[in-house]
């Protein structure tokens, strides 16, 4: 596809929605009113699904960064003609700063080009393509104004150059000489519930979006003092770039249908709320930025949910909160990489995923001077989860994978419950009575049992993916991060060293055999694993290692070849993003214990290692 690989691409963010633009400066994918909304740029799936490129005429190379501390994208491009910088940005609300960026953005892009130096010919092309591809709108122009306007939606388009318009395409052919400047700004409003849309100029667009992010990094900029404080710092800025700001919910990823696998058909749409997620996304948070909104970000979980009953608590939800998020397929669309089919939705809605509730009261447990006094709806919801934890540990599930075929009794997922139950119970009487604590207590004391003998393999020597199962899955690799066993087990050191020995593959780590590449969470799992057993060094050449693979903007899909480097899955990956952070934080408090000790702890097998308990 023209539209390139999907690690060729950088993020902007606006509190709203997402915009992926290309190494060419086109911009393959944008769903303005919502992360989880229709697009008016797809060409992601397909190339005539919409897009908006300004690129040099003829060859040219580019080097691009974000401005600083923000999600700014500037791009510059040299040709045989000159040099020309591009900058991109989503509007963030005028004089929005700190926590108040994102809240009432405007639904605008912005797009400034910039002589450097020389005469360099540009051409522009704007293809606005309605849900998903489905509509192509016819253009008027209107005193330089391109206005697109279909169905709900209406797009203004305005520029520093005349565009010609045919067929529901504009386009453009200027010089830009150095010194010179050509702003863009496009807008998007509902055909009848507003207005025109506003058309702010491109200048002040990139000056409030570069303030406004600036602002909101420099709130945090001292919370982590750590090692790797650049890449950790910028994922929580794409963390941060990935939250629905009016309801505090974070969502997975920005995109739908980018396969595991080219050609494949593990395509799933990820712009949903996952409680897992969005609970590792606030311990991630917590260590790399700072827990203000911890309140805020609860409540949005304890509205969601609502009250647990006997039903498998949801795992996921949309940005507002929704509930149903049945699937359906966009057969008119070819596919990323020409990977069918195309999907809007997704029914991992109805699966029973029970690791979940182990994550959302780890979340809560280690935020919890933040969370008290704790409120009614919150302190309901933990004592909810904690007693599914009770009834859920016993039943198969879906696993944090997501099979779709046969749930299973997984063994991450049994940990899990188990975490649950353990952070309740320390809870104590903050969260229920003494009944309820010794029942929570009780089914802890069960399920760790119940793992130690059905989850491991003496053949093996290993704890595997299910319930008396010969099937290795990295997940496993939680156990000691969640305190489950203590570093020094020799069944956990052991499974380490199977699990590194017969998935990994030049530092990348695959969930089980067969998978089709490295997934990048895992991988970090593994530094973390590392670093907590005592193999410091090697754990820090991981960590840099695994660094290394994220594209030229610092952004991680899902997975990554371990052969040829490129970046598969959603894009970009909170899951991704949240592993490098606490993998960094982990290192760091590992070089610190050693460096306090005096001396280097005795180094493990290669292959193997453990961590110390959940935070306390």
């Amino acid at each position: 596809m023209d539209s390139g690989r999907i690690g060729e691409h950088g993020f902007l963010a606006d509190g709203l929605s997402a915009v992926l633009v290309d190494r060419a400066g086109s911009v393959n994918w944008w769903c303005p009113l919502r992360f989880d909304g229709p697009s008016v740029f797809a060409r992601l799936l397909d190339d005539d699904a919409g897009h908006w490129s300004i690129q040099p005429e003829g060859p040219f190379t580019t080097e691009r960064s974000y401005v600083e501390g923000t999600l700014v994208l500037r791009t510059v491009f040299t040709t045989r003609h000159g040099r020309v910088a591009l900058t991109d940005a989503l509007a963030l609300e005028s004089g929005a700063r700190g926590h108040d960026i994102g809240m009432r953005s405007p639904h605008v892009l912005a797009r400034l080009v910039e002589g450097l130096s020389g005469e360099v010919p540009i051409r522009l092309h704007y293809r606005p393509r309605f849900e998903y591809g489905r509509v192509t709108a016819y253009l008027d122009d209107h005193d330089g104004i391109i206005d697109a306007s279909v169905g709900a939606d209406r797009l203004s388009l305005r520029g520093d150059v005349p565009l010609r318009c045919q067929q529901g395409d504009a386009t453009a052919s200027f010089t830009v000489r150095a010194g010179e400047t050509c702003r863009f700004t496009l807008a998007h409003a509902p055909t009848y519930d507003s207005g025109p849309p506003s058309l702010p100029d491109a200048n002040q667009v990139i000056t409030n979006a570069v303030a406004g992010w600036q602002s909101w990094a420099e709130l945090h900029r001292q919370q982590y003092g750590g090692l790797f404080g650049e890449q950790v710092r910028h994922s929580a800025i794409v963390l941060q770039g990935m939250t629905y700001q009016p309801s505090g919910a974070i969502i997975a990823a920005a995109t739908t249908s980018v396969p595991e696998q080219p050609g494949a058909d593990r395509n799933y749409d990820y712009r949903f709320v996952w409680l897992r997620d969005f609970s590792l996304t606030l311990q991630a948070l917590w260590r790399a930025a700072c827990p203000d909104e911890v309140d805020r970000h609860f409540a949005w979980v304890a509205n969601a949910t609502g009250r647990v009953g006997d039903a498998p608590v949801p795992i996921m939800y949309g940005v507002q909160g929704e509930r149903d998020l049945t699937e359906h397929h966009l057969d008119h669309l070819t596919g990323y990489a020409h990977s069918q089919p195309v999907t809007v939705g997704n029914d991992a809605w109805k699966q029973r995923q029970s690791d979940v509730l182990g994550e959302v009261l780890d979340a809560a447990w280690l935020m919890r001077h933040y969370l008290d006094p704790i409120t009614p709806d919150v302190r309901q919801l933990l004592y909810d989860l904690a007693d599914q934890a009770v009834l859920d540990w016993r039943r198969p599930d879906s696993g944090m994978w997501e099979a779709r075929d046969t749930e299973r009794h997984y063994v991450s997922s049994k940990v899990q419950c188990w975490t649950a139950l353990d952070r309740a119970v320390r809870f104590g009487g903050r969260l229920g009575d003494q009944s309820a604590v010794a029942r929570w207590a009780a089914a802890r004391d069960d399920i760790h049992e119940a793992v130690l003998n059905q989850g491991w393999n003496e053949r093996l020597g290993t704890f595997t993916g299910a319930f008396d199962s010969d099937r290795l899955d990295a997940s496993v690799l939680i156990m000691p991060l969640v305190g489950f066993l203590p570093a020094g087990d020799p069944r956990m050191r052991s499974t380490i060293r199977v699990v590194e020995r017969e998935l990994s593959h030049d530092g990348l780590l695959r969930r089980w055999d067969g998978d089709p590449a490295g997934f990048v969470i895992c991988s970090f799992w593994l530094v973390t694993c590392l670093a907590q057993a005592g193999e410091v060094d090697r754990a820090e050449r991981l960590f840099r290692q695994l660094a290394g693979r994220a594209n030229d903007l610092g952004l991680f899909a899902e997975q990554i070849d371990p052969t040829t480097g490129e970046h598969l899955g959603n894009f970009p990956q909170a899951f991704s993003h949240i592993g490098l952070i606490n993998a960094a934080g982990q290192l760091t408090e590992a070089i610190q214990r050693r460096d306090a000790a005096g001396k280097t702890q005795q180094p493990m097998p290669a292959g193997t290692g453990s961590t110390e308990g959940a935070p306390t």
